[in-house]
């Protein structure tokens, strides 16, 4: 253990003077003293005591009594009170790497579960165990698309997630992939590895995807598919399942995944767990088509993601097993309800709704956005996510009641 000690002043001596230097400061002499941080203006030291009446203190100036309407990849769902229970247990909430076949049984079959759910909804063949967020999943899902079809160019859509848009622009510069983002797809696409797009798209709109002549890669809202057809067209699809389970907690965790047609399988990146049989003829679960280069050999490798979001795929598929499919349609159907009567009595007002067809989510133009919600928030209601100067985005889930878009008509 002696190397995990901290150094003493004589190895730190002996170290510098080997780099011809005499403090530990002078390592840093070549940042600008402006750039650097002051100090950092530690208090003298508090008891434990004196500490949780400190941090109750400042919890106290949090304001949580916002009615929201906020959405752009994050959202306010029910979250039956029993998923934080099962998933708090420290069977799954401390388990490191819980990948060995002989002792990870529960957790594995977890992981089996989940992807045999995120499968049912979109409609694909087989899906990982979840990757860290939809913006890398969308990332992979484009690297996928480029080892299975040899090409290096990428079409997509400008209406997806901004921030989806550079995750991906950083992994394409990596890869030396030339990315063409588009508002109207080109007329000729053979010569592209994949198109992706996002429906409903970042600003809500729901559209009809034209199956293009190369792999069709599309970024799901998970919650949708509990009234909409899933993307059976589509060769990949990847998405978030933060509306599965997972509270907003000021924007994160998340956790995202990739599924895909089943001749494309040895392409997906990240876990996979599959259920076999053990020397008793009884059902066992373990890790299948290994593409990680813990695995095989590193040029072989499918991706470099170092492991699954297996707590927040836990959480997906607590909720998805509690709410069954009856709940899960009935939470995507109330959701779709409140954004339209919100939208129809916005119009009554003067307020356009610039969507044709959306889900829950959708928007609106006005005169001063920043006016118009701060207005809003001063009646305690965060009406949107503002887009620019004149649009906003505004979401509604289940969680808000006719009387929430009632106050927020009147607010404004």
């Amino acid at each position: 253990m002696k190397n995990f000690l901290v150094h003493t002043d004589e190895a730190k001596r002996e170290m510098l003077e080997s780099i011809n230097l005499n403090t530990v400061e002078d390592l840093f002499k070549q940042i600008p003293q402006q750039a650097r941080m002051g100090k950092l203006g530690f208090e003298n030291p508090l008891s434990e005591m004196e500490v949780q009446k400190r941090v109750k203190s400042i919890a106290k100036k949090n304001n949580i009594n916002y009615t929201t309407f906020l959405g752009g990849g994050t959202y306010n769902k029910f979250i039956p009170a029993c998923i934080s229970q099962v998933a708090n247990r420290f069977e799954f909430l401390t388990a490191y790497t819980p990948y060995q076949p002989e002792i990870s049984q529960g957790t594995l079959q977890v992981m089996y579960e989940f992807q045999t759910m995120i499968c049912r909804l979109t409609g694909m063949d087989i899906a990982n165990a979840t990757m860290y967020d939809a913006a890398s999943a969308c990332a992979e899902a484009i690297l996928m698309a480029v080892r299975i079809s040899k090409k290096n160019k990428v079409l997509v859509s400008n209406k997806l997630n901004p921030e989806y848009i550079d995750v991906i622009k950083t992994y394409c510069w990596a890869n030396e992939i030339e990315l063409n983002l588009f508002d109207k797809l080109p007329a000729e696409t053979s010569d592209y590895a994949c198109m992706l797009v996002q429906n409903p798209d970042f600003y809500g709109e729901i559209t009809e995807t034209v199956k293009p002549d190369c792999l069709l890669a599309v970024c799901v809202d998970v919650a949708s598919l509990g009234i909409l057809n899933p993307p059976a067209d589509a060769d990949i699809v990847a998405g978030d399942i933060q509306t599965l389970g997972i509270p907003m907690n000021f924007g994160g965790p998340h956790a995202g995944f990739i599924a895909c047609k089943e001749k494309f399988m040895r392409q997906i990146p990240g876990r996979l767990s599959g259920r076999t049989v053990d020397a008793d003829g009884n059902p066992a679960y373990c890790l299948t088509i290994q593409t990680r280069e813990q695995h095989i050999k590193r040029e072989k490798a499918t991706s470099n993601i170092c492991s699954n979001q297996a707590l927040m795929g836990l959480c997906a598929t607590l909720y998805l097993t509690v709410m069954g499919e009856k709940g899960f349609r009935q939470a995507s159907y109330l959701s779709a309800k409140r954004a339209h009567q919100l939208s129809e009595k916005l119009s009554e007002k003067g307020i356009k709704t610039l969507n044709k067809q959306f889900f829950n989510e959708f928007t609106i133009e006005v005169q001063d956005a920043d006016k118009f919600l701060s207005k809003l928030k001063s009646n305690g209601i965060i009406g949107g996510l503002k887009l620019d100067k004149n649009k906003i985005l505004v979401a509604t889930t289940e969680m808000n009641s006719e009387e929430d878009i009632e106050k927020y008509i009147k607010s404004i």
